[in-house]
């Protein structure tokens, strides 16, 4: 096919109940396709979250003798390979395509995870969770832009943060397979390298998968790929004349990116562009700092020091597992309808509540044999506030707010950071509950949330109903207010 521009051609109309075959059909295969390439999303989930159950088996003297340090090291190490898979990832997959790199992932999440589930010491545990972070960064990527670039515009939303809900429900697989190992294979020492191995089989399954799923019809025609793109959208689309008429939709707004000048770290020095880049690394870092991770990567272990048996605890994490999954569907389904400042402060504010609780109560109750099961009911409160309210939000705003030709630089930079402050968080974790106790590592954490708060109140734009050229004009032109269009 010539570079020409496609246009569509005149079919004979369809009766209705064909046309409702023929879509049903597509929707039908639209979300096949989101299942199988989300499974990348449930990798993401259950190699976080599967340490959770697993650390407490591998620090043993029997095992790995981990040192609080290499326990903060092989839980973070992942995330700190994660800091560069995420940034690897973008450019990669615009020279090889979606597809094939979230295939080339699978394998790469199958064989570091076999190699943790094998590392005989400490040194290559880290080094083999830190080399599959490179998997997990790349993943986080990935997956929403592939999901992106194949839905329409009606559903895009909803299937993009599709992804997130995979990501808690791959970790509440993890804790329920934890909770099954522990509780009736426990007595085998090296049961948590069976623990870690699990993660091999949503690996397989993804591999597998990406051989049937069609590649991005976006990126097929910016490698002017246009044959093989009208193929992909024939999958996906109920009608031959919409995939051209798409195609051709897909040109125009190519043709358009490429004469956008793409901002580069020169041009810091504006200083609406700088601020508009510092409050999305602020967003990041906020996010991980809240402590969201100390929850998903050490539950088990707080439960524990709350007084649970290792094992109780196991199965107690499945309820913050739970929570996890009921609270992403709720904040999934009311984002849209409420102000992304009133949504993101309320979070934070249940956050800081939950951990301040949990401070007091561990201070004040220490002896108390309910102490377990307030911890327990603490660590549900902060999740559902978190994930319901702060997770899913920062994401969105982070999409949101950075225009056309400064994407690449705000979303990149941003994303580091997310994800170095997720390895600090999650290495000085048991560091600091080593040193100073639950109480005064909560509160170290309370002191966080404080700050988050201070600044998601003097930072965060408010973005609903907003285009992006109008956010873009109020960050270059000073317009702050958080208001609405319709309600000046």
């Amino acid at each position: 096919m010539s570079e020409e521009k496609v246009v569509r051609d005149d079919k004979v109309p369809l009766d209705s109940s064909t046309n409702d075959e023929v879509n049903q059909n597509a929707g039908h295969n639209l979300k096949h396709i989101a299942s199988i390439s989300t499974l990348g999303g449930l990798l993401f989930g259950v190699d976080t979250g599967v340490i959770n159950g697993a650390i407490g088996y591998m620090a043993t003297p029997q095992e790995l003798n981990l040192s609080s340090s290499n326990e903060g090291l092989v839980t973070s190490g992942i995330t700190l390979g994660a800091a560069f898979g995420a940034v690897l990832a973008g450019r990669l997959s615009d020279r090889i395509g979606r597809r094939r790199l979230l295939k080339y992932l699978s394998v790469l999440f199958f064989f570091y995870t076999l190699a943790c589930a094998v590392a005989p010491n400490a040194l290559l545990m880290i080094i083999f969770r830190a080399l599959l972070g490179l998997a997990v960064g790349g993943a986080s990527v990935i997956v929403p832009t592939y999901l992106s670039e194949i839905s329409t515009p009606s559903i895009r939303g909803r299937l993009v943060t599709q992804n997130e809900l995979m990501i808690v429900t791959g970790q509440l697989l993890a804790f329920i397979v934890n909770a099954i190992l522990g509780n009736w294979f426990g007595h085998i020492s090296h049961i948590w390298r069976y623990m870690i191995g699990f993660g091999m089989i949503p690996a397989v399954l993804l591999f597998f998968g990406m051989m049937i799923v069609p590649e991005s019809p976006r990126w097929l025609v910016m490698v002017n790929k246009l044959d093989d793109a009208l193929d992909a959208l024939k999958r996906i689309r109920p009608r031959e004349r919409d995939c051209k008429d798409e195609i051709s939709q897909i040109q125009d707004t190519l043709n358009q990116e490429s004469e956008i000048k793409q901002a580069t770290f020169k041009d810091l020095t504006t200083p609406w562009i700088r601020r508009l880049v510092f409050i999305g690394i602020g967003l990041g870092v906020m996010q991980q700092f809240i402590g969201i991770n100390i929850m998903m990567y050490y539950g088990t272990t707080i439960l524990t020091e709350a007084g649970f048996a290792h094992n109780a605890a196991l199965i107690a994490n499945i309820g913050n597992g739970i929570v996890s999954v009921i609270a992403t569907f709720i904040g999934m389904s009311i984002m849209n309808r409420v102000n992304r400042r009133s949504m993101l402060m309320s979070g934070i504010i249940g956050t800081t509540i939950s951990l301040l609780l949990i401070v007091l109560i561990s201070a004040f109750l220490s002896k108390s044999p309910l102490l377990p099961i307030y911890v327990v009911l603490c660590t549900m409160m902060f999740l559902g506030f978190f994930q319901g309210f702060i997770s899913p939000l920062v994401w969105l705003l982070l999409s949101e707010i950075f225009p056309q030709n400064l994407r690449g630089l705000g979303m990149g930079v941003s994303t580091f950071f997310l994800w170095f402050a997720n390895f600090l968080v999650g290495y000085f974790f048991p560091v600091l509950l080593s040193a100073v106790g639950m109480t005064w590592t909560f509160l170290i954490f309370v002191g966080f949330n404080i700050l988050s708060f201070i600044f998601a109140y003097k930072c965060a734009p408010e973005t609903r109903g907003k285009s992006l050229e109008l956010i873009q004009m109020e960050f270059k032109y000073g317009d702050a207010s958080g208001v609405k269009p319709e309600d000046k």
